[in-house]
Parts: C-alpha cells; structure tokens; sequence
C-alpha cells in the first residue's frame, strides 16, 4: 500500500488522509439548507482560487463534461482550437463533435502558443472562439493566457481555458484577464479525488449562451448559473466530494494562493534542475521536454535516451513505491511525466526524484 508523499503521477494527484476522512461523512439532501451551507463554503474558496467575483459552477463529473459545456454554450461560428498536446487536441474533437467547424493550429510537442500568432489565425480564419489550455498536461507546456486573451478580445471572440493542471499550481485570473470561461478538475492541482468539474463564466459569456437553443441539457452553464444563485447544482451532485472539496478549498485558501503558486515554482525549479544539470551529467538526451518560455509549475516532461522505455521507467520506479507517470500519446517511451503539484512538498519531491534517478542509472548500464 502507497504512503503519503509517493504519488506523483500528474494525476490523479496524492490526496491528504484528512481529506479522504471527509469522504465518509453521511448523506445529505441536496435540496435543503446543510447541502446549501457546504455548497456556500465550496463556491467561497473556489472564487479565492479562481481569482473571481463570479459564481464557481460545480459538476459531478470530469473536466472534459465542462469542456464539452464550453463548446455549446459558445457562440456560433468558427472555433479555433490551440493544440500543442494531447488535452487541447480533446477541445479540438469535442468542438468537432458538436458539429462545430474547427480550426487547429498545431505545434510541435512540447511547445506552446504566442499571442502575436494567435492574433493573425484570428484574421485569417474569422474564428469567434478561441480553445486552448493552460497547462498541457501531456507536455508540460504552458501557455500565457493573460496575453492571448487579450488579442482574443481584441479580435471579438471568445476565450475558453481548460486549466486541469493549471488552476492552484499556476498564476491565473479569471476577472483580471477577462476569461469568459475557465474551467478545471479536482484531481489535479486542487489535490482531491477525481469526480467534480469546476467552472467560471464571465457574465457577458452566460447571456449571450442564455439565446443559444443547442446548449445540451446536463452541461448546460445557464442552468449551473441559475443553479449556483441558490447554492445548488442543477443535478443530484457527489456529496461526498463536496465535503472533501469544501475542507479543500479552506485549507488552499488558508496557505494563500500566492504561497502555493511560489511552492509550485519551486518544486519546478528543483526538478528542472535535476533533469538538466544532474541527469543530464548522466547522459546528454536527459532534458525538459518543454522550453524556458513556457513550463507548467505542476508536470516536468523529462526527455529520455533512446534506450530507456518510459513505461518501463514508471514501472521500475513503482517498485519503489513511487508512482510517476510514461509519457503520453506518441510521448509515451520516449518521456516520463513528474506531477509536483497540489499539496506536495519540496521534500517529498526530492525523494522521489531521488528514487527516479537510481532507476535511471541502473538502466543506462
């Protein structure tokens, strides 16, 4: 059995014992006052980790429902999709399955968006929406969305954020940078058990959706608006993990979000360190998949030498008791993947990579 301090898998992310405790207290009516109550202390923390004024909308569900929520509740037209990965490529599909017409800029594996090319794909394509995310969790690339948003506003369309791996770990402001909809997991940087979908409209985004006929039914983000008014879900929600995401958010709130971003950039820091001065003393292909420019503080995509399999790192690394993650896609032996993020320490994590650069010696022998 795992023990605290050894899950670094870029999620699910370790979750702490207390928070677990909080998963077996008793069940609720979820239409009357208690429910309300957790609800209220739930959307409280989340409008802190958010950076918002704005309504926080929970649902029972995985980041992708949300994102598929996004998609039809956009305006129409043209979606341009940023795909540098494998979780903006998802945006990309879910656009294309809700019958929108898509347009991808791709770039190479590891890269990430800039706003100036991003401003003339907006010209040329006419696109009203714009996809992309945060922290690309196959990757580790991070893309600035505090300038894309800009030229997005610019160009009069609208900017839709999967932060899976971003929000808690990394620097973003929902008001501030004027997102229209951003959205997130609570198995990532939030530290909590797979299940809940977390959200933020901007309010002009929600009145425009409010004319849309085609928004779906359970991921509907006018409903969730109307819903979240009355500190409720438009659905039966996971009480369970309500309890855990309402001790969650206090105790985020209570570090300070300044404190957990500065403690993800250094556990960062430490692993791109490792995997750039110490790995690479070891063999000259060890590296960070993704440049200076543009790192996500939550996952490291460590490039490997052609003669060492990324699963068969992870594997040999679990043997040890620690849980790391392959890389991912068409990434997977040719990468591993170190999740720092949620309410990992930089002690924890000098352990593990410890623990991986023993695995890593004795294969290249």
């Amino acid at each position: 059995m795992l023990t605290n301090g050894t899950f670094f898998l870029p999620g699910p992310t370790e979750v702490r014992p207390e928070i677990l405790q909080e998963l077996t207290r008793p069940m609720l009516p979820h239409r009357g006052a208690a429910f309300e109550a957790i609800y209220a202390r739930c959307d409280a923390g989340l409008r802190a980790i958010f950076r918002t004024s704005r309504p926080v909308y929970i649902a029972s569900a995985s980041a992708t429902g949300l994102m598929e929520g996004a998609i039809r509740c956009s305006p129409a037209g043209t979606v341009l999709s940023l795909v540098n990965g494998a979780f903006s490529e998802r945006f990309a599909d879910v656009a294309v399955s809700c019958g929108r017409v898509v347009v991808r800029d791709v770039v190479e594996l590891g890269m990430h968006h800039t706003a100036q090319k991003v401003a003339a794909l907006l010209e040329s394509s006419g696109a009203r929406v714009v996809t992309l995310t945060h922290s690309e969790t196959s990757t580790g690339a991070m893309n600035d969305i505090e300038r894309i948003a800009r030229v997005v506003h610019a160009a009069g369309a609208v900017i839709l954020v999967d932060s899976v791996t971003g929000l808690a770990g990394a620097r973003l402001e929902t008001d501030e940078w004027e997102l229209d909809f951003v959205f997130t997991g609570s198995q990532k940087a939030l530290a909590l058990p797979p299940g809940l979908a977390l959200g933020v409209a901007s309010a002009s985004f929600i009145a425009a959706a409010a004319k849309n006929i085609d928004r779906g039914t359970y991921f509907d983000l006018v409903e969730f608006e109307k819903y979240a008014a009355k500190n409720q879900t438009p659905n039966t929600p996971a009480i369970s993990l309500f309890h855990a995401l309402a001790a969650q958010v206090e105790a985020i709130v209570a570090e300070g979000l300044e404190e957990r971003w500065a403690r993800h950039l250094a556990m960062q820091a430490t692993t791109v360190t490792w995997a750039e001065r110490y790995l690479r003393d070891m063999h000259p292909a060890f590296g960070v998949l993704a440049p200076p420019s543009g790192r996500s503080p939550t996952v490291s995509c460590i490039t490997l030498p052609t003669t060492i399999s990324g699963s068969a790192v992870a594997a040999a690394v679990s043997e040890l008791g620690y849980v790391i993650g392959a890389g991912y896609g068409p990434l997977r032996d040719r990468t591993i993947r170190i999740g720092h993020m949620g309410d990992h320490t930089l002690t924890g994590l000098s352990s593990c990579l410890t623990h991986v650069a023993g695995v890593l010696q004795m294969m290249l022998r």
